[in-house]
């Protein structure tokens, strides 16, 4: 990285002590300083001689800067790479940010500090997760007292975050929608209605010129164009198959004022009623409607004061599937942050109920944005950059009422993206298929693309050991990185579950009097397989108290020491008791009568141990197992038989005898 470095600056170097073409500096200062950061960062280039000379520029809204004489050299050059670097981050041209903070964060002086921090955010943005995590720990080194730090400190743990995602990507299909709809400009907030698309775009659209002369300190004349921005956000429409090569998109045709910018299109369940976004200039985001009769959309209106305010910013609209309620994003009083999600009641005359808050379970002391709301599966699907997640906005899901919510949850890789993922309408009811709106493909802009979620069905047939019946009642649970889910099977035995990732699964089977079983998935058992893994399983019944057997536990001839046979029976056990972690037993051993009582007894005494001593080598808990010898008080055959009234020696009682055994004695 530094001989990256030492390459660039020596590169830069010479442009220090250039001359600079003075208005192409005094352009992109006024770009700059106007936000237009496209145009910025292109005279920033030429005022660098990064990029070729040119005849012409262009001044923005015939506003002129003056140049300070008396500004040394180097400031002009370090402040204007310093510009550069911002004016393609704010661009969200991050390659090429990346490249112009490297070098400004070699800057000493303190006005450049926070390159740091941004070529960091770069980084992170163009996916570099490990670099991105040191260069953040460099800024909270050198800058611990700065506000940033702290953000910087979050942005490492989303870092990590985002690493470990992209090892287990989620199962969805992302396509983006052809190039007819993801035009130039930006292209986002798709939803579909009746078969047709509507989306917003500020694709360019033609605007008047006018030429004016700018002097260079030369005494030379450079000719510049005034010009009006050509990027206005509309709401545009396009029908049928997106894939067509001749699919016309056409702009919606409603009547606003000159200069009026709208956006973000959500629709009643009728398809009647129009909420959107709407702006001017500088002036706050309000929501807007429109009502459809016929073909004709009628004059917009603002929704009212229960909404829309002067002092605040109310922006991304979304309508409920049954038409009740109206969700939607501002900075208005009363939030946890700055932007939050509200909601307000849709009344039958559609008038507007007052605005609540959807809470802190959901809002951040950051930005939430654009709502989506499905009433049939009661899922709230949001975008936030106030969360551990990729970095820059992600989608994030919470179930719950409007009122009680889950904890949200980050929708994973390839859902959410290193730069922004915004704007999820469903195109079907359980919201499994539908758009979002990205700039993970775009050096600069938003665009749609298609969603589709997969899942992975995890089930099989649950059994009784013993009768091979089906086991109902069982609780079956499934435990993986994201989470729990849990089931009781019926009469038919059967489990099911769905994942969305092939993050490693363990299957938990338990019910009372049976031995509970534990069955790990591996990520690459998982990755094998398709969308289904189908697996049956059996439990084993006990009673508390009531000695099981083990057969073929065989000592050492008139010896307390395992053979090795012997071992592989006592392995049975340590999957049980690993999976039954709360259960004790204990282990007995008894012996034939050949011998006298007080040496049977005290040789099945210490066999009884060895069993113990065995499992706690093998991480049993010594506290979970107790041991103890019966000697030959308690035979389950005869060690003896009468044949022609005359005892004789019965090899295969003893035989039966000679065992050990195991009962649980706390479940």
């Amino acid at each position: 990285m530094k001989k990256i470095l030492l390459i660039l600056l020596v590169a830069f170097g010479g442009f220090a002590n250039a001359q600079y073409v003075v208005n192409y500096k005094k352009v992109a200062d006024t770009y700059f300083e106007n936000k237009d950061y496209y145009a910025a960062s292109t005279f920033y280039k030429k005022a660098l001689k990064i990029t070729g000379d040119s005849t012409q520029a262009i001044l923005p809204y015939g506003k002129e800067r003056k140049s300070a004489a008396d500004d040394k050299v180097i400031e002009d050059y370090e402040g204007s790479i310093y510009n550069l670097a911002e004016s393609s981050r704010l661009y969200r041209e991050f390659n090429e940010a990346e490249k112009y903070y490297a070098i400004a964060s070699t800057f000493t002086n303190t006005r450049f500090r926070k390159a740091l921090f941004y070529y960091a955010e770069s980084l992170r943005a163009n996916k570099k997760f490990n670099l991105a995590i040191d260069t953040y720990q460099q800024f909270i080194q050198k800058n611990g007292d700065d506000p940033l730090a702290k953000e910087a400190q979050k942005e490492i743990e989303s870092c990590k975050f985002a690493i470990e995602e992209m090892r287990f990507p989620r199962m969805v299909q992302i396509k983006k929608v052809p190039a007819n709809v993801n035009g130039l400009g930006s292209n986002y907030a798709a939803v579909k209605i009746n078969n047709e698309l509507f989306f917003t775009s500020s694709r360019p659209v033609a605007v008047g010129t006018k030429r004016d002369m700018v002097k260079t300190e030369a005494g030379g004349e450079v000719q510049v164009s005034t010009k009006a921005n050509p990027f206005i956000n509309n709401i545009y429409s396009a029908k049928g198959d997106l894939n067509t090569a001749d699919i016309a998109v056409k702009k919606l045709d409603i009547n606003f004022a000159r200069g009026t910018e709208i956006a973000a299109a959500a629709f009643t369940p009728d398809g009647n009623t129009l909420y959107f976004t709407s702006w001017k200039d500088k002036d706050k985001y309000a929501i807007y409607s429109a009502k459809k009769t016929g073909d004709k959309w009628s004059d917009p209106q603002a929704v009212g004061l229960q909404v829309n305010s002067k002092d605040f910013n109310s922006s991304q609209p979304f309508v409920t599937s049954d038409g009740k309620f109206l969700l939607f994003s501002s900075d208005r009083s009363g939030g946890y942050g700055k932007f939050d999600i509200w909601y307000c009641a849709i009344r039958e005359d559609g008038s507007l109920g007052q605005a609540v808050n959807l809470g802190p379970t959901i809002n951040t002391e950051d930005d939430e944005r654009a709502p989506y709301y499905n009433t049939l599966t009661k899922k709230l699907l949001f975008s936030t950059d106030g969360r551990i997640g990729f970095g820059g906005l992600d989608f994030f899901e919470s179930e719950g009422d409007l009122v009680d919510w889950t904890t949200p949850k980050n929708m994973g890789y390839p859902f959410n993206s290193s730069k922004d993922d915004i704007y999820f309408t469903a195109t079907d009811d359980k919201g499994t298929k539908g758009y979002i709106s990205s700039d993970r493909e775009s050096s600069c802009c938003l665009e749609i693309f298609e969603v589709k979620k997969e899942y992975l069905s995890i089930s099989g047939l649950l059994t009784d050991c013993k009768t091979k019946l089906p086991l109902a009642g069982a609780n079956v649970t499934l435990n993986n990185a994201e989470g729990s889910q849990k089931v009781v099977t019926g009469t038919d035995g059967v489990y099911k579950f769905k994942v969305d990732s092939k993050r490693p699964i363990k299957l938990l089977f338990a019910k009372d009097n049976y031995f509970a079983v534990t069955k790990n998935y591996a990520y690459e058992e998982l990755a094998k397989a398709d969308t289904l893994i189908y697996k049956d399983y059996c439990l084993s019944p006990f009673k508390l108290g009531i000695p099981i057997a083990l057969d073929n536990v065989y000592y050492e001839f008139n010896s307390a020491e395992l053979t090795e046979p012997s071992k592989k029976v006592l392995d049975f056990l340590i999957p049980i008791m690993e999976d039954n972690p709360e259960m004790e037993i204990e282990l007995g051993s008894h012996t034939d009568n050949i011998g006298t009582d007080e040496y049977n007894l005290d040789l099945s005494n210490r066999r009884a141990k060895s069993c113990t001593d065995y499992l706690e080598s093998k991480g049993i808990a010594a506290s979970r197992m107790t041991s103890k010898g019966y000697g030959e008080s308690m035979p389950i055959a005869p060690n003896e038989i009468i044949v022609r009234r005359k005892k004789k020696d019965n090899p295969d009682g003893r035989a039966k005898n000679r065992r050990t055994e195991f009962k649980v004695t706390k479940k």
